[in-house]
């Protein structure tokens, strides 16, 4: 990924992504309320991501990503897009494909999810010509 950040604060910026992109706007509350985590603690971990440059927070607590944080966000969003699909093209149940792509987003190298990403690309074009 280039730059090393662990991956709670990964999955607070993939959670601001997603937030962002389904309601525009994004709070404190939206981010504890989409990963379950208390008040307390998503302040914490958004001053620490302020602190870090990879979100702004402006004065009335609506929070962006910087270009540094959405670089981070987009590239878990999309691995945790593609390794859901993948586990699903797979037979997966789409709960459980959720849970376990979320766990294993973090930890691949770049090479390795490059590799499924190619599998799932070329899985997924199979299955689409089958159904034509």
């Amino acid at each position: 990924m280039g730059i090393n950040i662990r991956a709670s604060a990964e999955d607070y910026l993939e959670a601001i992504l997603m937030i962002g992109k389904r309601k525009g706007s994004v709070r404190s509350i939206d981010i504890a309320n989409e990963l379950g985590f208390s008040k307390p603690s998503v302040s914490v971990a958004m001053k620490h991501l302020r602190e870090n440059g990879y979100i702004h927070m402006d004065e009335g607590g609506f929070i962006t990503l910087t270009d540094a944080g959405y670089g981070i966000a987009d590239k878990i969003y999309e691995r945790h897009c593609i390794m859901t699909e993948y586990f699903e093209l797979l037979g997966i149940p789409t709960d459980t494909a959720e849970r376990d792509a979320c766990k294993i987003e973090h930890i691949l190298s770049n090479d390795t999810f490059q590799a499924i990403k190619r599998q799932y690309e070329k899985l997924k074009s199979e299955k689409n010509g089958m159904q034509q």
